[in-house]
């Protein structure tokens, strides 16, 4: 069998024990809050991070990683690997895709890098199936084939609270947050081949609470899920009370709860909820 490294990026979602258990090296992105930097999960914690956003998230931003730091793990991981599989967040959202496809070609490095087209929980679970099949010996292009299949059959619903950043970031338009602000009216988004796109609008909170769920119960009827995971903006007592709530509703469906990754956090606000899955 091969000795394969995985590479990915900080929207992964995955802790670091995991992560230095299997191989699994992990580019940091960037968030930037009153004009200062910080990597992802190394200078900062999701948990300092978001209480910095609630009261300073007007300014925040994000960047990608430096592409030299992408030439480096790559030169370092020649050495030490045949071969590496690379999974990053939607390259409709965040260059890093490409920069790994290219400084793994200018280094010289066999890496098959494949685009989740979505990000955190789904995507780290893409990497921990790979992993798992990589341990139970299965052939290396198969294990490829098989999470190039994965991301039509991952989604992620949020609710976010920015209406500001989202517009600043591109991820909705100008007139789309104007008119939301306006009307208060709460959109629901969600992804589509990699770009986020607009599900839903709901006037009152409550209401976009419940069709969240709603839209969970559609899928839970139309693909019978086994697993989901809530992802909350520095909520985590709302996040538990979803979770009570959905269990409820389907016995028998594995609930997780994660902090949302800093990186989409500025994009949506502090206080956004989502629900995401990967189907078997």
């Amino acid at each position: 069998m091969k000795k394969i490294a995985w590479i990915t990026d900080s929207s992964c979602g995955l802790d670091k024990e995991y992560a230095e258990k299997n191989d699994i090296f992990i580019i940091p992105l960037n968030v930037i809050i009153k004009g200062k930097t910080y990597r992802e999960d190394i200078d900062i914690s999701k948990e300092e991070f978001y209480d910095l956003l609630k009261e300073h998230g007007d300014d925040a931003k994000t960047s990608q990683p430096a592409y030299g730091d992408f030439i480096k793990l790559y030169e370092r991981l020649k050495e030490e690997y045949d071969c590496g599989i690379a999974l990053h967040a939607s390259s409709q959202l965040t260059g890093t895709y490409q920069s790994s496809i290219s400084a793994s070609e200018m280094v010289g490095f066999d890496v098959e890098v494949i685009d989740s087209k979505i990000g955190d929980y789904a995507l780290g679970k893409m990497i921990k199936n790979g992993v798992e099949m990589a341990q139970a010996k299965t052939p290396f292009d198969q294990i490829v084939a098989k999470l190039r299949s994965y991301p039509e059959f991952a989604q992620m619903y949020l609710m976010p609270q920015s209406f500001d950043q989202l517009r600043k970031s591109g991820r909705v338009s100008a007139a789309q947050s104007i008119f939301a602000s306006l009307l208060n009216i709460h959109l629901i988004l969600g992804f589509d081949n990699g770009k986020v796109v607009v599900k839903d609008k709901v006037r009152i909170k409550k209401r976009a609470a419940r069709k969240m769920f709603q839209l969970l119960d559609e899928v839970m009827k139309k693909y019978q899920l086994n697993e989901i995971c809530i992802l909350h903006a520095g909520v985590k007592d709302q996040a538990h009370k979803w979770k009570e709530d959905i269990e409820k509703l389907h016995s028998g469906l594995k609930v997780n709860i994660q902090t949302l990754v800093p990186v989409a956090g500025v994009h949506t606000g502090y206080g956004t909820m989502c629900i995401t899955w990967l189907r078997d």
